[in-house]
């Protein structure tokens, strides 16, 4: 008997939201000590930092999502992830457990999912006491550079 396909997820908590990453598209989690701020950039990057050698872009997930900032002073964690051969450290609130969620308990995005998550996220899995947002590593990275005035 075949059993059903299961996929991993490493979850995280943005602003008391449980979000799901497929686990085969994080690479780490660090802890964020110093940003370099980058000129120009499109308001979602937090900035770049030095990762073990590698220049890291560092997206906000909180901005990224729309979510209120993060208060001052607490720390910052960030899942780091490989895109085309660039390092993004995605900043979140807290990391969780891995999760193995059979493919077929996931659920395309409901209708009713806020526009500005659902544009980033691949559907939701409905856990016993709470809803996972599932996000698309692929969507999450697709940022707008400002324009420049001429």
């Amino acid at each position: 008997m075949q059993t059903a396909p299961e996929i991993e997820f490493v979850t995280v908590l943005i602003a008391d939201q449980l979000f799901g990453l497929p686990i085969s598209r994080v690479h780490d989690v660090f802890m964020v000590d110093r940003l370099t701020r980058v000129p120009l950039a499109p308001p979602e990057i937090a900035g770049i930092l030095n990762l073990r050698g590698r220049v890291v872009t560092t997206i906000d997930m909180r901005r990224r999502l729309d979510l209120p900032a993060r208060e001052e002073g607490r720390g910052n964690m960030a899942v780091g992830i490989e895109h085309r051969g660039e390092s993004y450290g995605l900043l979140i609130d807290s990391v969780g457990e891995v999760l193995k969620i059979p493919a077929a308990n996931r659920d395309p995005n409901p209708v009713n999912l806020d526009p500005r998550w659902s544009r980033v996220a691949e559907g939701v899995v409905q856990l016993d006491d709470r809803l996972m947002v599932v996000l698309d590593v692929e969507r999450v990275l697709e940022l707008k550079t400002p324009e420049l005035a001429a």
